[in-house]
């Protein structure tokens, strides 16, 4: 499990720093943006979960996150977020995972 998820974060981040320096020329700033507080868990980090997601046999993704991700995936995603969190920051990664 630790090398099959090490290989895919990798593809996803070499894929996420290339999409992000090419396209942060096109991406407007938020104007209704309250928090000034950066987030601790990066964009590869995000759609690696939500891959991970898909390729399990979960059908919920709330009970996936609960119960795989913040216990037994813990130690590969040191500055997890609790569910309504990463639920809010799901939406930076919806255009980089239709392009992957």
């Amino acid at each position: 499990m630790h090398a099959f998820l090490t290989e895919i974060f990798c593809y996803i981040d070499d894929f996420c720093k290339s999409f992000e320096g090419k396209n942060r020329v096109f991406i407007l700033p938020n104007p209704n943006k309250k928090r000034r507080k950066p987030c601790h868990i990066s964009l590869s980090e995000i759609m690696t979960i939500m891959i991970l997601f898909h390729m399990s046999n979960y059908r919920e993704f709330k009970y996936f996150y609960l119960n795989c991700v913040l216990k037994d995936l813990r130690h590969y995603f040191p500055q997890m977020l609790s569910y309504q969190r990463f639920v809010q920051l799901e939406e930076y990664a919806l255009i980089p995972n239709f392009l992957r």
